[in-house]
């Protein structure tokens, strides 16, 4: 007895050749084809019957029942849970691919009992039924208590960006390749002094114009240039030991105190105080006020002096020396109140910070490489970062807590900082030589650098002041960047 076919119009689960039609049987095993038995022609039109559950049967291959399977965990068939919206582009081609091209889009939804007892296991969907994280909660209940307030959430700040090459250079002859001198300062009133051999030439960053202040003649040399406070006198320290003051705005010499045996590398104002340390181990304490050459003299370090800072305070005065020695000074004692070791080379970088008082920078050459944090409260190390080059010098921004330093053997660059994070803001590079000078413009946003490759370049680094603090009797007005080109 023939099996009435299902009303349903739906296309066969098997595509055949015609060839193969009638080598193929579809029906049951078992079953004679009887003479109400359709053709087989017929039978291969028809879609499959479904065997009677009472009855075993055979088949060349087996085809799965789908009827239990669980295909709402592959998004493939909507669930009361799952909107329209999952019936996406890939869902489609995997439900075609399943099921043939022309099966419908299930409708039907599976009921809550019949779903997986493990909601991870094969799931491509994501479960947002509860929050990825421990913060998530937290974080949509800060978004809904902020969403209605009307304050949108400020943008992030982008990194400040740096400019990598030097917006101006100046030639600058016979300017000397010597770790221990120093021949470069920028004064408050916007002009440049460099040493060049024996002579001694100011650059007005305002106007360019280049003035010779003096020539030491052929038995002396200068050895350090250094500007007062106000910018009206420049400093200079010469090779047979001497201290020189000089009155820019006349060109004329105001003073010349001795007192050192040799060499005087390194010059360090006060508000009234002049110190200056030379290659006989000594620092001398000028002042120009009474006709003495030196008022006091400290001697603390082994070898030559190379670095000199007095703090924004005008209370302690900080020397590095040759010996690798860092020590802090000041006027009530003749013996250092600090004398720090850390160091293990020459330290001729030194830098007080105008941020924070009592917080001092100092760098270490060639066999030390560091930049070293200090409390002089204490004396405590704050923080050591190892830069990879001989430190040259430091200088600190007044505009923002940052501080660029300059180096030398082996990569010659100059790197700017962010502290107390240290983390890099730039790293510059252009000099062929060691970066031994590097001075700051008054308005605090460039800095000058000079090296042995007889170069003086210009680079803009450091943002404007936000605040800008007045200044008495030191002639800002007439600083102006766009003239620095």
């Amino acid at each position: 007895m023939a099996v009435a076919a299902p009303a349903s119009d739906a296309k066969p689960r098997l595509n055949v050749p015609p060839s193969m039609a009638s080598a193929l049987r579809l029906d049951p095993v078992g079953l004679g084809a009887g003479p109400s038995m359709p053709s087989p022609s017929r039978r291969l039109a028809e879609p499959p019957k479904t065997p009677s559950p009472s009855k075993t049967t055979y088949s060349d291959r087996f085809i799965p029942c789908r009827s239990s399977s669980r295909l709402q965990n592959f998004a493939l068939i909507d669930s009361p849970l799952s909107p329209a919206k999952d019936d996406t582009p890939y869902s489609r081609l995997l439900r075609a691919e399943l099921f043939g091209p022309d099966s419908p889009k299930p409708t039907t939804a599976t009921s809550a009992a019949s779903a997986s007892p493990n909601t991870n296991l094969f799931r491509f969907k994501k479960d947002h039924s509860a929050p990825t994280s421990p913060f998530a909660k937290a974080a949509a209940a800060h978004h809904d208590c902020t969403a209605g307030s009307g304050d949108a959430p400020s943008p992030q700040k982008p990194p400040r960006k740096v400019p990598k090459t030097p917006h101006k250079v100046l030639d600058a002859p016979s300017l000397q390749d010597d770790f221990y001198l120093n021949l470069v300062d920028w004064s408050s009133q916007n002009v440049l002094a460099v040493g060049l051999g024996t002579c001694v030439y100011l650059w007005s960053a305002s106007n360019s114009k280049v003035t010779k202040l003096c020539d030491l003649g052929p038995r002396d040399s200068v050895c350090a240039v250094h500007w007062s406070r106000e910018g009206s006198y420049l400093s200079i320290g010469t090779g047979l030991g001497d201290v020189q003051i000089w009155d820019s705005s006349r060109c004329k010499r105001i003073r010349n105190m001795g007192g050192h045996q040799t060499r005087t590398g390194v010059l360090a104002w006060s508000s009234c105080i002049l110190s200056s340390g030379s290659r006989d181990k000594n620092i001398l304490q000028h002042d120009i006020r009474v006709p003495n050459d030196y008022i006091s003299k400290f001697s603390g370090h082994r070898s030559e002096v190379c670095g000199l800072e007095w703090s924004h305070d005008d209370r302690e005065l900080a020397s590095g020396g040759n010996d690798n020695q860092l020590l802090v000074w000041n006027q009530r004692s003749q013996q250092p109140v600090l004398r720090l070791t850390e160091h293990t080379a020459a330290v001729k970088a030194i830098a007080w910070s105008p941020h924070q008082q009592g917080l001092l920078a100092s760098g270490g050459g060639t066999a030390d490489r560091c930049i070293r944090f200090w409390n002089t409260a204490n004396g405590n190390v704050l923080n050591s970062i190892d830069t990879g080059s001989q430190v040259c010098n430091l200088a600190w921004c007044k505009n923002v807590n940052e501080l660029v330093s300059t180096h030398g053997y082996s990569q010659n660059q100059i790197m700017v900082w962010k502290y107390p994070s240290m983390s890099k803001v730039a790293t510059l590079t252009g000099h062929t030589m060691r970066v031994l000078y590097l001075a700051s413009s008054p308005d605090g946003q460039t800095i000058v650098t000079g090296a042995g490759d007889e170069t003086l370049r210009f680079w803009n680094i450091f943002p404007s002041v936000r605040t800008q603090t007045p200044v008495r009797d030191i002639g800002l007005s007439s600083f102006s960047r766009s003239h620095i080109r």
